[in-house]
């Protein structure tokens, strides 16, 4: 008889959420349409309050008549206004610097207050929606008035959004630093990428279907492609693109959460430890590139001007706050191998940009080509790799490539493809790809936040990257144009192989 294991509690448990940067664009264009879908959906208790906290001198009038004002431009499905009702009489505002210590105090007191008006029962959880160079801080102050303390069976969690340090020694400086305040299971480091459904679906994808699991391999797969292409520039984020750069805004959180969700082997449960556990074999299996090799599988590109959508787009260098002389990436494509017995051989070719030709998002698997030898006295010129793609944005949604005969007297091949698509499936979703992280933290399950360990390995395998890079600064910046698809050398680096891009369609 199959045992039935119980299913975990879906409301969470009475809490106040308190936003650091309350008063940024995060707050109202993301997390309060979230927490009103997760609303919408009876997902969040009806004990609940949010406290923001920022610099800005707002009263909690003015505060509760911001969000509801951004709300009609960011909501992602109707709001019934009895319901935001209900949501408005449980926002707050503290005033205060995040380096003041008065001012923690004082939002020590407004915590109290709402626990005790709104019965919310000790729990709490923090949103780091500010810049990284806060987070050490906000984290030491929170310790310093007890916030973070866990009494009488009460939990506190923070939740830390990317990026976790600006490379290997800042990342387990900051590491060490929140570690000092907040055990482990404390700690929500977020990617945003991972409330995607599509990427959510890749575990159960393969691990819930026979099919597919015993062909994820070096024996059957000839190599991997993971893109995330935007065409948007830096827009008003200019000064902070100038201290970042592609590589660092992209390839250790979100390329390399794809990354190892695509390659990790199948954990022992769903359990957070077990999960993100394979999720770090990945990750320190990579070995990082020697200098010379950074040369050679590794390349970089800034956009120039050019034209997307029949509009004229300026280059990197002319974008507010932008140096004239800038040579930051807005680019990168890697070639990296995972060293393991499952990967052994087969290159992951990673790539990322801005002003490219297309906004996209996927996973490309191509598989070994079969034998050509039965097809030689045939008209059949060349056999198409089958390929599987996992589309996780715009679109979400998955399609298998494989050959067919074209109907008629003679031997012809065609290449034909099965389509599933959320959309046409299960409907259009309303959500903005932070309801599902925000409800995981609430109940406690960290399954899709990076652990210490991950941060740190990721760093290991760029560092050699952002060392050599920074030793030999790029001369021939701008190397694309604005509607490309990157420069040559991203070509290069896979025809050197004998491969090349997937052609990602209109």
């Amino acid at each position: 008889m199959s045992q039935v294991h119980p299913v975990k509690h879906l409301v969470p448990d009475p809490c106040v959420m308190v936003i650091f940067g309350a008063s940024g664009d995060l707050t109202k264009r993301k997390l309060i349409p979230a927490l009103c879908n997760l609303a919408k959906s009876n997902l969040l208790p009806p004990q609940f309050a949010i406290i923001g906290f920022a610099f800005e001198s707002l009263t909690t009038e003015a505060f509760r008549q911001q969000l509801t004002d951004g709300l009609r431009d960011f909501q992602t499905s109707p709001v019934d206004p009895k319901a935001w009702d209900w949501f408005v009489e449980r926002i707050f505002y503290v005033q205060g610097d995040f380096s003041d210590p008065a001012a923690f105090e004082r939002l020590k007191q407004q915590v109290a207050t709402v626990e005790q008006e709104m019965h919310t029962g000790g729990n709490r959880f923090f949103y780091m929606a500010v810049a990284p160079k806060f987070f050490g801080p906000i984290v030491e102050q929170l310790g310093s008035c007890c916030l973070t303390n866990e009494e009488g069976g009460c939990w506190s969690r923070v939740i830390i959004e990317k990026p976790f340090g600006h490379d290997l020694d800042s990342a387990k400086k900051l590491n060490k630093t929140v570690k000092e305040v907040l055990k482990e299971s404390q700690i929500y480091r977020i990617d945003h990428y991972l409330g995607k459904e599509t990427v959510q679906n890749l575990m159960v994808f393969r691990f819930a279907n026979s099919i597919f699991e015993p062909i994820w391999s070096r024996a059957f797969v000839d190599h991997v492609q993971i893109t995330a292409a935007e065409t948007v520039g830096v827009e008003h984020r200019g000064a902070y693109y100038e201290t970042s750069g592609a590589l660092r805004d992209m390839v250790p959180n979100h390329l390399f959460q794809l990354l190892t969700l695509t390659a990790m082997e199948p954990p022992v449960s769903f359990e957070a430890d077990a999960v993100r556990g394979k999720q770090a074999e990945v990750l320190q299996a990579i070995q990082p590139p020697f200098p010379e090799e950074v040369l050679t599988k590794m390349v970089r590109g800034q956009y120039g001007a050019g034209g997307i959508g029949g509009q004229t787009m300026p280059g990197y260098r002319d974008e507010p706050n932008v140096a004239h002389d800038s040579n930051t990436e807005t680019f990168v494509a890697l070639k990296l191998e995972i060293d393991n017995w499952r990967w052994a051989g087969v290159p992951f070719y990673l790539r990322t940009g801005k002003r490219l030709a297309k906004r996209n998002t996927e996973i490309t698997i191509y598989f070994r080509r079969t034998p050509f030898v039965l097809f030689r006295d045939t008209p059949v010129r060349d056999l198409e790799t089958n390929k599987l793609v996992i589309e996780i944005q715009p679109a979400e949604g998955i399609s298998l490539q494989f050959g067919a005969k074209v109907p008629g007297p003679i031997m012809d091949i065609g290449s034909v493809k099965m389509d599933f698509d959320y959309v046409k499936y299960f409907g259009d979703s309303v959500a903005t790809g932070y309801e599902r992280l925000l409800h995981d933290c609430m109940v406690g399950d960290a399954t899709l936040f990076q652990r210490a360990d991950m941060v740190e390995a990721g760093w290991s395998v760029i560092q050699p990257v952002l060392d050599v890079w920074h030793a030999l600064p790029e001369r021939h910046f701008p190397n694309y144009s604005a509607g490309s698809w990157g420069p040559a050398e991203a070509n290069e680096l896979l025809a050197r192989d004998g491969r090349h891009w997937r052609h990602i369609e209109d």
